[in-house]
Order: C-alpha cells, then structure tokens, then sequence
C-alpha cells in the first residue's frame, strides 16, 4: 500500500507471515474432512446437504497496517477448501462494509467457513494477513471475532448472515460445492494503461473474469488439453525452452490480473447488465452503446472463470498466445476461442440511429483457439451454459471455420470501423510508440525475480 509501508523485515510483518503460514496449514486440515465426507458416503452412511445463500455484511476494528494511512482489506472465504470467493478491495477504510453474496448449492451440512481477512499491498507480490474466522454453515446472523491464530489475539469483529435450506437436487452429492451465483465480474486493468483518460482506449488495456454458475453440471470432468501440432503452444509447453516462455506468461498474467482497489467490480442480473459491460466510452461516435467487436476469451479450468478482453488488447503484444496468457498457462482449459456482439440479423443489417434497448442482442462465440483446439463437438454444452448464465441473449456457438461465422466478423468489424470511429489498429494487439508493453515488463520481473532467488542461494551456501 502506498503511504508508507512498514518494513518488510519488521516483527510485525513476520509474524503476520507466519500467522498466514498456520493458517494455510488448518485450511489443509479442512480439505482431509472433505475427503472423510467422501469416505462416509462410499460407505452409504448418508451426509445432509444444504443450499447456502451467505451474505458478507463487513467488519469493524480491523487494526492499521500502515505508518501512515490504514488498512485496505479483502477477504478470501472458503468453504471446506473446495469453494471460494474473493471479495473486492475497501480502499483506506478500517470498517469496511461489504454487503456480498455468494450462493452455494450441495454443501455438507457439517462443513467450515473459512475467511482469512487481507490487507492489499499495491506493488507488492503478497497482500498482509490480518487475521482469520472460522465459523460452521448454520443458518443465522452471526457476529464473529476476527483472530490472530499465532498469537490468538483479536484483529476486529465479522459480520455474516447464513440462509440454509435443505438441498434441491436430488443427488447433491454428484456436484458438491456448486457455485450458484450471483454471476459477478472483475474488470483488470493493464499496468501499461498508464495515465490513459480515453475510456475507450482503456478498453484496449482492460480484461474482465467473471465467475458464471454451472459450469461442473454443463461439462462435467471435459477439459481441453493444449494442441500439440500448434507451433506457439509447442514454444510454451514443450522443449528445454518453455520453462522461461511460460515464466514470462504467468508474470504478464498476474500482472494483468493483479487485486487492487482500482479495478471494476459488478453484478450480472440480466441482459441489460450484459448490455451495460459490452459498451463503449464517450470519446466517441456511438458512445455507451454495444461495441461491435471481437473479444479472445477462455474458461478456465483453474478456478472454472471465464476470462476475456477485446482481440486487439494492447497487452497482447509480443506474447506467443492470446489464450496461454488468460489461462495463466494452465495445460487445459474448460474451452476457449472469440466471442462478437450482435443486433439480431446482424451488424450488416443495423441502422444506427435504432436505440440499444429496442434491439434484440445475440451473442456469437467460437472455438477460434489455436493454443488449445476446443473440440467442436462441446459447441452445444457451451451455448447451453451460455444460455443459463445470460437470459435474454440468443446464443450462437459455431465452429470457427463455419461460413456464416467468418461473415458476422467481419460484419462486426466492418461496422465498428465505419461508424463507430474505431482505428484499423485496433483490431489487432498493438503497442502505442515508444510504450513499455506487458511482455517487457513481465520479463523484467521474471529476470529480476531470478536474481533474488540466485543471490539468496549463494547467501545460504556461503552461510
């Protein structure tokens, strides 16, 4: 956090390192309960499930962690090690209020909360630990003490409010721990975005991760593995070299997607949030209207999010796959390719001055993904899950070498670029001049990271 941080080397700080360490390692206990719930049903002793709405009221006391200015804390809740949920960053504020939702189908009746408080440290690769609670899942309003586990002492008071009711599917135990909303999004900004005002060049420099509802139940245990006779996958995945490309990917993604207090944060209730999220700025023609454009998108299969940023994003440049950088470099993804907005009948058949709310919107999206091939047979189970998360989009998945695909592209772009003020540039990545792109300083930081290690080698063999 800026405003004077507290050394790094300071008691404080290494006992709230050691306080997250034994945290880390009570959560592990957790996740062998959830293997002694499996253990119980296999023998056929039966374990009540629950549907769970919780609600993140706030907290209050929360101690400063700064010389100069407070806190600025986040939690991260999970429930028995298998779900969690990250909430967003209260900028500078000791009694932070949350008002958060997150509903959960198919729980144990018998499983543990668990939320580890943060305060986030711009700049920094770990975020301080403040303390942690550990509650049941028990319906009710419930004021909770935020503790210290090393030291057992309080670091302020939780707020929650738990509704329970016995579990609707018949066999819960077939997709325990489903998420089941609201669909909420994260919008991440770029740290080459620099002092841009343009909201839609911003645009250019954003990715969104959004967290969708049922995604085990649509595709079960399919992943789709990286395509081995794709020569960029091969750079990444494959050979004595890819050990540094992927290094380099995975700093330019958590880069892309760093926590901070500046990134967007918002709800999916309907279409017109949909609508609301695919609009453009106000610097130019068709300002706050549904961009035509086409975004690069994966689900992923690390935390099932579906991640995605316009196909000409800045931050693309020089990196070997648009797909590797989203997945973080996951071996798999849940599926991938482009996705377009669409009036129904198409952008070729639009008529500008024809308001957005009186317009029909679709949803167009693919399996255009050279770095993991998505089989095109998985196109029904996508547009279904689509469908699920979205009422009121029509949603069109097509196999990225179909005829009609190819043409409502370039519809989209066609349009974008002859009404909507849109720079020919800008449907490919591209770097403005003289700017320091994402690649260069995710390579920067992967060089630097391995000095410290290599120094601190020596150091401990001089030792």
């Amino acid at each position: 956090m800026p405003g004077g941080r507290i050394n790094p080397l300071s008691i404080s700080s290494l006992i709230g390192t050691i306080e997250g360490t034994v945290s880390n390692a009570k959560d592990s206990m957790h996740s062998r309960k959830t293997s002694l719930t499996k253990k119980l049903e296999k023998h056929g002793l039966n374990v009540p499930y629950v549907d769970l709405i919780i609600q993140f009221i706030g907290a209050s006391g929360l101690p400063k962690m700064d010389v100069v200015g407070s806190a600025d804390p986040y939690f991260v809740a999970k429930i028995d090690d298998a779900i969690s949920f990250v909430s967003t960053v209260k900028q500078n504020e000791l009694a932070p209020v949350w008002n958060e939702t997150w509903r959960i189908k198919n729980v144990p009746a018998t499983a543990d909360l668990v939320i580890n408080v943060m305060d986030k440290d711009e700049g920094s690769v770990t975020d301080d630990f403040i303390g942690t609670i550990r509650t049941g899942v028990s319906a009710g309003a419930k004021e909770l003490e935020i503790e210290s586990p090393l030291l057992k002492r309080s670091r302020g008071t939780f707020w929650i409010k738990i509704e329970s009711k016995h579990a609707q599917d018949p066999t819960p135990n077939t997709y325990p721990y489903l998420f089941n909303g609201p669909v909420r999004f994260s919008r991440h900004f770029s740290p080459t975005v620099g002092a841009l005002t343009n909201l839609d060049e911003a645009r250019l420099y954003s990715t969104w991760k959004m967290f969708i509802m049922g995604i085990p139940h649509f595709f079960g245990d399919v992943h789709q593995p990286w395509n081995r006779n794709y020569k960029a996958a091969q750079t990444i995945f494959q050979g004595p070299t890819s050990v540094a490309v992927r290094s380099t990917v995975q700093a330019g993604h958590r880069l892309l997607y760093a926590r901070t207090a500046n990134n967007g944060f918002g709800i999916i209730d309907d279409a017109a949030d949909v609508n609301a999220l695919l609009q453009s700025g106000d610097s130019r023609p068709g300002a706050h209207r549904v961009k035509p454009v086409v975004y690069t998108y994966i689900i992923s299969s690390e935390d099932d999010s579906f991640r995605f940023s316009e196909t000409g994003a800045a931050f693309f440049v020089d990196f070997a796959s648009k797909h590797a950088l989203h997945a973080n470099c996951f071996e798999t993804v849940r599926y991938s390719g482009e996705f377009h907005p669409r009036p129904k009948g198409g952008w070729e058949n639009f008529k500008e001055e024809v308001p957005d709310n009186q317009v029909d919107w679709e949803l167009v999206i693919d399996n255009n993904s050279g770095t993991y091939a998505p089989d095109k047979k998985m196109l029904p189970t996508l547009r279904a899950l689509l469908e699920y998360n979205f009422p009121g989009f029509a949603i069109f998945a097509l196999h990225h070498e179909d005829e009609d695909l190819k043409k409502s592209v370039k519809a989209c772009r066609d349009y974008a670029l002859k009404y909507r003020g849109v720079k020919p540039q800008e449907l490919e990545p591209h770097a403005r001049e003289g700017e320091d792109t994402l690649c260069h300083q995710a390579s920067l930081r992967t060089r630097l990271g391995k000095g410290i290690r290599k120094l601190s080698n020596e150091k401990a063999s001089a030792s």
